[in-house]
């Protein structure tokens, strides 16, 4: 009777550990169907949309032949309005495009902002120690520059386009609105009339016919 009781107790025992492992098993089994989450952002909040991710909905890619189009007609209206060199003003543009491809800033934006803190001049410093066509701080941003050769790569017109673009991208992720990612670039944050901004948003204005104007003749939409 003792014997035939242990026996019972050690089955119940024995079918009790078999439907937790079972149960174990199916748990794993559907953790490891589950979606990976989206990375955090690098400053420790969400991943925010770019500067040209908020603008809605989904367009298709724009062909090679329209961006070339619209990029020399931007560069003809830069020339002009600004004085300088049609192959400089072209140079400028094909790396504005490229750095807002990398990082997910609209490159007309990225013109506005060369246009409003050099005037185009790829040797412009600052009273502050902001050198190129995007005058950007070194001392503040050692790191983006430690892959292009250090501080005096700024000088050089692609570094410069590129960090500046970084830059704005890594101000949108972190305050998610447009004006003030530009106003924090512009050293400007706390200034209540947003003067900055609106100076880039007005030359911005000024360069966006130009590219409309290109995507219509093409066919494309803007």
């Amino acid at each position: 009777m003792k014997a035939s009781h242990t026996d019972s107790i050690s089955a119940g025992l024995g079918l009790t550990w078999l439907v937790v492992a079972l149960g174990l098993v199916y748990v794993l089994t559907q953790a490891a169907a589950l979606p990976e989450r989206p990375a955090a952002a690098a400053d420790g909040g969400a991943t925010a949309p770019s500067l040209v991710e908020t603008a809605a909905p989904l367009q298709p890619p724009v062909p090679a032949a329209v961006l070339q189009q619209e990029q020399k007609a931007l560069a003809e209206f830069i020339a002009k309005r600004w004085r300088i060199a049609e192959e400089a003003a072209a140079r400028f543009v094909s790396i504005a495009y490229r750095a807002g491809s990398m990082h997910s800033v609209d490159p007309v934006l990225i013109l506005a902002v060369m246009a409003i803190e050099s005037g185009y001049n790829p040797v412009a410093q600052s009273v502050m120690g902001a050198k190129g066509l995007m005058q950007v701080i070194p001392r503040f941003h050692l790191e983006k520059l430690s892959g292009h050769g250090g501080e005096e790569a700024l000088l050089d017109p692609e570094v410069n386009i590129l960090v500046g673009a970084q830059i704005l991208r890594e101000y949108h992720r972190r305050l998610r609105d447009e004006e003030l990612a530009l106003q924090m670039y512009g050293g400007a944050f706390d200034e209540p009339t947003a003067q900055y901004a609106n100076k880039v948003f007005a030359e911005r204005a000024r360069l966006e016919p130009m590219r409309r104007k290109a995507r219509q003749q093409t066919g494309q939409s803007v």
